[in-house]
C-alpha cells in the first residue's frame, strides 16, 4: 500500500514539475521576445524592476553610487590584506628527511 502511494505521489510531484518548467519556458520565451531576444536588455529590465540597478539622473546620485561602491572595496581590502599577509609571511614547516 505504501509502495503504490509513493508512487502516486512521485508522478503527482513530476506533473506540477513539469507544469511548472513549461510555464516558465513560455514566461522566460515571451519576456524574451518583447525584448528582442537580448539577454542582457532582458537582465537590465528585470534588475531595474526590483530595484538593484537604480536609474541615475544627476551627478551626485553617480558620484553618490561610486563612492559607496569605493567604500565596499576598501573594507574588503581591509580584510582581506592582513589574511593575506599572515599567509604569505608564515613560518615554514620543519621537514625531516628519511631514509
Amino acid at each position: 500500500m505504501a509502495d503504490k502511494t509513493s508512487k502516486t505521489a512521485s508522478r503527482v510531484i513530476l506533473v506540477v514539475g513539469s507544469m511548472m518548467c513549461l510555464w516558465v519556458a513560455a514566461a522566460l520565451t515571451g519576456a524574451l521576445y518583447q525584448a528582442n531576444w537580448s539577454v542582457s536588455t532582458l537582465a537590465s529590465q528585470y534588475m531595474t524592476a526590483i530595484g538593484m540597478i537604480k536609474p541615475l539622473h544627476t551627478l551626485v546620485d553617480y558620484y553618490t553610487h561610486i563612492k559607496g561602491i569605493e567604500y565596499l572595496i576598501c573594507v574588503s581590502f581591509f580584510v582581506a590584506f592582513p589574511v593575506f599577509f599572515k599567509y604569505v609571511n608564515k613560518a615554514p614547516d620543519k621537514v625531516t628527511a628519511g631514509k
